[in-house]
């Protein structure tokens, strides 16, 4: 029966159709009803839930390492970091009188910190791992594609920004972007042309976009753990899902 369960759930249970997924979720019921919790082939609810706590925390532990590295941020189109709104026109301005380097080295410095900041995110993903309880990792193989990244939303956003603020600013400090955009907020500010001076809270900017790219990328890695088979890769998974 666990057979056929992992064959729905690594196919991509959130691309089923209704009667896929209804079929999944009376699989699910199933399982519950198995006497004394244990399918014939030996497989407990207890281990179900394990498997699943093991390759969400794989898939956490793949999400932060594509971010938390040189251009996790700054050589990935869809996470680099440019300016703050606020700052946007600014930059602009800079370029157009020739300061473009300026603003080339605070963009590159922002994303360095961003990178750096991710990689304490580990220790926050695995306490919520581990406080998941067998019958909450049961629930997430019936829910939709991205029910992992939404429970760890619930679990972790707040805890992330309070652990990624020290850490941001102290990134920003060390790759040396408060002083380059700095730099940048007060050379347009300087400019007889500038009305509106401008002074973005660029540690708050980098904090949330960082928390953002992290759950965008742990939404793509729970993807993967759903349709990729290759995720058998310990004894826990092979047992509850197949070799």
């Amino acid at each position: 029966m666990y057979k056929k369960l992992s064959l729905l759930l690594l196919s991509g249970i959130g691309f089923l159709p209704a009667t896929q997924a209804q079929l999944l979720k009376k699989l699910g019921n199933a399982v519950s009803s198995a006497t004394g919790g244990t399918t014939a082939s030996g497989v407990t609810q207890t281990d179900a839930g394990n498997a699943i706590k093991e390759a969400l925390s794989k898939g956490v532990t793949a999400g932060i390492a594509m971010l938390n590295k040189k251009d996790g941020f700054f050589g990935n189109e869809a996470y680099k970091m440019l300016l703050p709104p606020d700052a946007v026109k600014a930059g602009n301005t800079l370029r157009g009188i020739g300061l473009g380097s300026q603003v080339d080295k605070a963009i590159l410095s922002i994303n360095r910190a961003a990178e750096k900041a991710v990689g304490y995110a580990a220790p926050i993903f695995v306490d919520a791992i581990k406080e998941m309880s067998i019958t909450d990792a049961l629930k997430l193989i019936q829910g939709d594609k991205t029910a992992a990244t939404e429970y760890f939303k619930g679990k972790t956003t707040d805890k992330l920004k309070s652990a990624f603020t020290p850490v941001v600013k102290g990134s920003l400090d060390s790759t040396s972007a408060t002083r380059y955009y700095g730099d940048i907020v007060t050379s347009y500010n300087k400019l007889p042309t500038t009305f509106n001076k401008i002074n973005p809270d660029l540690q708050d900017y980098v904090t949330g976009m960082a928390v953002n790219a992290l759950f965008d990328q742990i939404a793509k890695e729970e993807a993967n753990i759903r349709a990729n088979p290759a995720a058998r890769t310990t004894d826990l998974l092979k047992k509850v899902f197949g070799k």
